[in-house]
């Protein structure tokens, strides 16, 4: 089963969970502090986490998780804190998912198994014409082997790149990524995008889509591509491009900086 790392200061609320969880077949490990977090978060799946810690933050330990040696590792944050502002800063720090005080400890499981299950390699009967497989620029330039977008995906070992570097990306930015690559020049919808990512049960805002697209591009960009490769289509929602950055000697429309569409 899953190894689950809850991080919490508060004796109540890290009993209940880990009793939650361990009743759902879990195997579940309880840090209380930064520095036993540190020490516990290597050899876990999924971390729980409380962004209010006696000896550190909470946005630090994803940035480590984030830089360490399992960078693939679900995030699930708990705070009391529930504005906009401080969702947005966790999902762009690296978080999954952001679960606001209170809560119910039924809830904390279902989200576990949803961020889990997303992130679960896809069965080698798949064929990568399904969900499964390998995923790349799908339109041809001339028909031919090359693909005009240079970005891939492979879902069965979630491994992602541009111009064949590999790109560090969440789960959710993978996420995204492999569904908009599933048919490039197709415009998905925010809407569109939560269903397919999240599901149902998640209380995800556009904001939240913005926030992950953002850190998409950013990668995209970091990894020697073009973060223009994920276009902003105004007033709708987001797509792969089909078609080259440059034609006719000039570069095609950067992202809209404007309003909520990063």
């Amino acid at each position: 089963m899953p190894k689950i790392l809850v991080v919490e200061d508060e004796p109540a609320i890290a009993e209940s969970l880990a009793y939650s969880l361990r009743r759902d077949g879990f195997v579940v490990t309880v840090a209380a502090s930064f520095a036993a977090a540190e020490r516990e978060a290597p050899g876990a799946d999924l971390v729980i986490l409380d962004l209010m810690l006696p000896d550190g933050s909470g946005f630090d330990l994803i940035g480590q998780i984030r830089r360490g040696q399992r960078p693939s590792t679900a995030i699930i944050v708990l705070s009391s804190r529930d504005g906009e502002a401080d969702r947005v800063a966790a999902l762009e720090t690296g978080a999954d998912d952001y679960v606001a005080k209170p809560f119910s400890p039924r809830e904390i499981v279902a989200r576990v198994r949803a961020v889990l299950r997303r992130s679960s390699p896809v069965s080698s009967a798949s064929s990568p014409s399904d969900s499964g497989g390998s995923r790349d620029g799908a339109s041809r330039a001339d028909g031919g082997a090359k693909p005009v977008v240079p970005l891939t995906v492979d879902e069965a070992t979630r491994r992602a790149a541009v111009n064949g570097r590999l790109m560090d990306l969440t789960r959710v930015e993978f996420d995204l990524l492999a569904c908009m690559l599933g048919a490039p020049g197709r415009v998905f919808t925010r809407a569109q995008l939560i269903d397919r990512v999240w599901g149902d049960g998640f209380a995800i805002t556009d904001r939240t889509v913005d926030s992950h697209v953002k850190g998409l591009r950013k990668k995209v960009g970091e990894a020697g591509g073009d973060a223009a490769l994920v276009e902003t289509v105004r007033g709708v929602g987001y797509r792969v491009t089909d078609r080259p950055i440059e034609e006719d000697g000039g570069p095609r429309s950067r992202p809209s900086r404007e309003g909520d569409e990063p």
